[in-house]
């Protein structure tokens, strides 16, 4: 049977395809890795060589290398030699010695084709995610796979000699040729931390289109008794300046702003209807026997530093045991900061699309009521949501409503990075307005990134890059003897 590899044929080099041997040389060279195997006295002659072919193994082609076994079960032995730079070593030998598990919760699927899907797998004991459609079972039970050694290491020429003068050609029938085709891959939600969410914007409706997004790319699929849902937990918005978006704006995302301003009176009205089970009002200013808000008041009017003006809308004793009626809406922290007064709610489960934009706008009603009754301007919105949801059946209203993304430039609240070259070094000056915050030398921009990370001196992913260019240019422009001038 001849060699004839399904994926990857110019990447391969082909010595005998009538061999039972193939070699994988991980992240060497495959010609430094055949040198080695002549010096080691190896028969590398296309007629007689007991090698069908050398190639690379790095942290990707796993899948497509396995394919090409079966499409070639003339391959009996397979020997590994080089260097295991990205633990490709471990995934190979891990898979036929350990095999595979599924993957709970993965961010995608894999469409085998005919409209069937493959589940994502784990290779035991490894970070390496595969599909099922190739497992261990389907290779011979007397495949070979040999770890030979680093193929710069002296011993590794020991290694080879002693495995050739034992091998012996084996005589087993040899299987049929099996073409498994590459599944393609389906995105069910981008890898992230779904704990570690947060927004910063200015406004509520920047701060809406933003929750939106994050929800319909990284948000997890439950199933709850009333349907599936896109979740994050615990994510956190802050809205620096709430305040009342253009009516054609709410309009152009179908928000009606007649309905929102009504929201924002109801929702500091302590009144509850015979046909209510709860609203916020009334949990606010009624429910407990105490008006919450003019509590709040009070202390911050006797003490504008006060930290106690903290309501909860939550009534353990009735809600744990109710089966219906329980407040989504769970805490409010009114606190005195930077000469304003913040708001922090806490919201035990939030509606995305359609609640979102009401409670935010019911939030900044309840702040001004209070701040202004405090004596005091209105500042950030802080909203935590424990358990922040989408039904998948509005995600084509989801995506109509967050539009186009536009690029933009947001300045870095941690300040800014002025780089200039000094002598015979980089050198960094972290700023904040015309202050220099502190100073980072150094001739590697590697170097330079790692100590400014350390301090964790900015913020936004978009800042980072940049910097990460200008710190590359600065490197060039140093070992090269040229001007830099930052952009």
């Amino acid at each position: 049977m001849e060699f004839i590899p399904l994926y990857f044929p110019d990447r391969l080099t082909v010595i005998n395809p009538h061999g039972t041997i193939g070699v994988v040389t991980l992240w060497s060279k495959v010609d430094y890795v055949i040198g080695r195997f002549r010096e080691a006295g190896v028969d590398l002659a296309p007629q007689t060589s007991p090698i069908a072919v050398f190639g690379n193994l790095y942290g990707n082609g796993l899948r497509e290398m396995l394919r090409n076994l079966l499409y070639n079960p003339q391959i009996q032995t397979l020997l590994i030699c080089g260097h295991d730079r990205s633990g490709s070593k471990e995934e190979l030998v891990n898979f036929f010695k350990k095999g595979i598990e599924p993957i709970a919760d993965a961010p995608i699927k894999f469409l085998a084709g005919g409209g069937n899907t493959s589940s994502p797998c784990r290779i035991k004991d490894t970070h390496r995610v595969i599909d099922n459609l190739v497992a261990p079972a389907l290779f011979p039970e007397d495949l070979l796979y040999e770890w030979l050694g680093d193929s710069k290491e002296e011993y590794t020429l020991n290694s080879i000699k002693g495995f050739f003068s034992k091998w012996r050609p084996t005589t087993r029938r040899v299987n049929q040729r099996r073409e498994i085709p590459l599944p393609e891959v389906e995105v069910q939600h981008f890898p992230s931390n779904p704990r570690a969410h947060l927004v910063v914007r200015d406004t509520i409706l920047e701060a809406w289109k933003e929750v939106l997004h994050l929800l319909t790319r990284f948000g997890r699929r439950v199933t709850l008794k009333k349907g599936d849902r896109l979740e994050l937990q615990h994510v956190k918005v802050v809205v620096e300046k709430p305040r009342f978006d253009a009516e054609e704006k709410l309009k152009a995302v179908n928000l009606d702003p007649q309905k929102l301003r009504q929201y924002q009176e109801d929702i500091l009205r302590g009144e509850m209807r015979e046909d209510e089970t709860y609203n916020y009002g009334h949990r606010l200013r009624t429910h407990f026997g105490l008006d919450a808000l003019a509590a709040c008041v009070e202390r911050l009017q006797k003490d504008p530093e006060d930290r106690k003006a903290y309501v909860s809308l939550w009534d353990t004793r009735r809600d744990l045991a109710a089966k219906e009626g329980r407040p989504c809406l769970v805490s409010l922290f009114f606190r005195k900061f930077e000469n304003k007064l913040t708001l922090s709610a806490a919201f035990r489960t939030h509606n995305a699309m359609d609640a979102y934009p009401l409670n935010l706008y019911g939030l900044m009603a309840i702040q001004n009521w209070v701040a202004k009754r405090a004596g005091l301007p209105p500042g950030a919105i802080t909203v935590i949501s424990h358990s922040l949801g989408l039904d998948p059946k509005e995600l084509d209203r989801a995506l109509m409503v967050i539009g186009q993304r536009p690029f933009k430039v947001r300045l870095d609240p941690m300040g800014y990075f002025r780089i200039t070259l000094d002598a015979k070094e980089i050198l960094v000056e972290h700023r904040f307005g015309d202050v220099t915050l502190k100073e980072y030398r150094g001739k590697k921009a590697e170097r330079l990134q790692h100590e400014i990370a350390r301090d964790v001196a900015l913020s936004d992913i978009n800042h980072a890059i940049y910097l990460g260019r200008q710190l590359a240019r600065a490197e060039m422009c140093l070992k090269e003897g040229r001007e830099f001038v930052q952009d």
